[in-house]
């Protein structure tokens, strides 16, 4: 798989075959890392077969791609707002232009279904076109003082920012940090996830292709070791992490011992509470997008769904019924609604979950099988999404996440129980209600825990909305314009118009 540019349009050939390509994107073009130790080999998840073989970057390739960021950051950051802005407008535009290929290529890096890769394709459009509209409005603040004295607050770049990347939304996650830090004139040296390396290199070459500087953004490829790397490299100014709590962990020490900025989106354990007056059809279609979407494998997913008890058995069996009607398949096919489990150790792993809350007490209602496909899909990891009742707030598969496609159904009876147990972990990343109770709606939502809350839907994410956790589920936001507090700093410069008043200090 290649991608080259040419006349303002990305072309990406060679989709049905093993990628064999330098992966490295570092000042502005691809490159061997070099100093790889070795080669990571990259499972497509809707084949289980070799998608790529990818050279892992070591110290000095680190080294490498941060200097290219670091030697083109004067130029970058001295640019005013609305030039950078402009450059984050017309790589939107190529994104939308190219939607369908690089969609394409998200599918084989992912395994999901190809519409929601275009969905999340967009998603990356939509938050450079904000970002680039956004951004002549990135200014300080002029305060008046006494005597006619006045200060200056200004808003400055931070410098050369580290991104680590998930694997579950490969190009989003990356884009939701890169655009912002360039729109606030920093530069950026992005890791991808090892299991999802293809779409950050594509969006090298849409910058390029809008006319943003060489080095301004670089990605290196590589496992835990290169990010690491990434992490205590001096030169970097501010980390940006999306992945799991224990990894979040080591990239809040590593950035604390080098006094660098930290943003961290992690995990979730998310509650969706359904009153008995919610609108039922609703109330099933937001389970199915906050259980089911991608696999299940969202961070923000509301996998402990309460269901009000006179509802429940209802609640359930038309929850079962949509659940059955899921296609599983080839997730290029049109009508795919689930796709493939990132890779066969995952899926395992979800597996595992199943087993497990079966043996505490659950009942399985449907799912949680793999599902075998034929020809060249019979190597991947296809899961049919599992609906669990009977379950306790204790239980393993209610307390961790899963990141897998399982739905834990709990009852309650009062709407002060409800809250208490949906903030009875220690995650707090999402939540929603269901009610035509709009008073309790709003009640019910600012007693919930989470960084982000929904009333009547699920798993929505406009970009011109802040995203961040509560508790262990992070530190720091993501879009909207709260995170240009994240990708800045602020200098005072205090202009005095009078004489100097030392008081006493002085005397003639």
């Amino acid at each position: 798989m290649t991608c080259e540019m040419a006349s303002g349009r990305i072309l990406s050939r060679g989709l049905t075959r093993m990628v064999a390509a330098p992966w490295n994107y570092v000042a502005g073009k691809r490159c061997d890392p070099c100093d790889a130790s070795h080669n990571m080999k990259v499972v497509e998840p809707a084949s289980g077969q070799l998608l790529c073989e990818v050279p892992v970057s070591g110290q000095k390739e680190v080294a490498h791609a941060v200097a290219a960021a670091k030697e083109v950051f004067p130029c970058w950051s001295k640019l005013s707002c609305r030039e950078r802005g402009r450059k984050l407008l017309e790589a939107s535009r190529i994104i939308r232009e190219n939607l369908e290929d690089i969609s394409k290529l998200e599918v084989r890096d992912t395994g999901k279904p190809i519409w929601e890769a275009r969905v999340d394709i967009e998603s990356c459009a939509d938050a450079l076109e904000y970002y680039g509209g956004v951004a002549g409005a990135i200014v300080g603040q002029h305060v008046p003082l006494s005597g006619g004295s006045f200060a200056m607050v200004q808003r400055q770049p931070l410098g050369v920012i580290g991104g680590i990347g998930a694997w579950n939304f490969p190009l989003q996650t990356c884009v939701w940090k890169v655009a912002p830090a360039l729109a606030c004139g920093n530069t950026f040296v992005y890791k991808p996830s090892q299991f999802t390396p293809v779409t950050a290199v594509t969006l090298g070459e849409v910058f390029k292709e809008a006319g943003v500087p060489d080095g301004v953004y670089n990605v290196i490829q590589g496992e835990g070791e290169t990010g690491a790397f990434l992490c205590s490299h001096p030169d970097v100014a501010k980390l940006s992490f999306t992945g799991s709590v224990p990894t979040g962990v080591k990239v809040m020490a590593t950035g604390a011992q080098g006094i660098k900025a930290v943003t961290l989106e992690l995990g979730g354990k998310s509650p969706l509470i359904i009153f008995e007056d919610a609108d039922m059809k609703n109330a099933i279609k937001a389970t199915l997008m906050a259980n089911f979407l991608s696999q299940g494998q969202v961070c923000s997913n509301g996998t402990r769904v309460f269901v009000q008890k006179s509802i429940f058995k209802e609640f359930v069996k038309q929850l079962v019924d949509a659940t059955n009607k899921l296609k599983i398949g080839n997730p290029f096919a049109e009508d795919t609604t689930v796709g493939a489990t990132i890779h066969e150790d995952h899926a395992k792993k979800v597996l595992g979950y199943i087993s497990t809350a079966k043996e505490e007490g659950a009942t399985l209602l449907c799912g949680g099988e793999r599902i075998m496909l034929e020809g060249e899909l019979s190597g991947g990891y296809y899961l049919s999404p599992a609906v669990l009742v009977d379950c306790k707030d204790d239980m393993t598969v209610v307390k961790e996440e899963v990141f897998g496609s399982i739905a834990s159904i709990l009852e309650f009876d009062t709407e002060e129980e409800a809250i208490q147990r949906a903030n009875k972990t220690d995650f707090g990343l999402a939540g929603a209600v269901f009610t035509k109770d709009i008073q309790r709606g709003h009640r019910v939502a600012n007693s919930i825990e989470a960084g982000t809350v929904w009333i009547n839907t699920y798993n929505l994410y406009p970009t011109e909305l802040p995203f961040g956790g509560y508790k262990h589920s992070g530190v720091g936001r993501e879009n909207g314009m709260a995170v240009i507090d994240f990708f800045t700093q602020t200098r005072t410069v205090y202009v005095e118009m009078g004489d100097v008043d030392c008081g006493p200090l002085y005397q003639e």
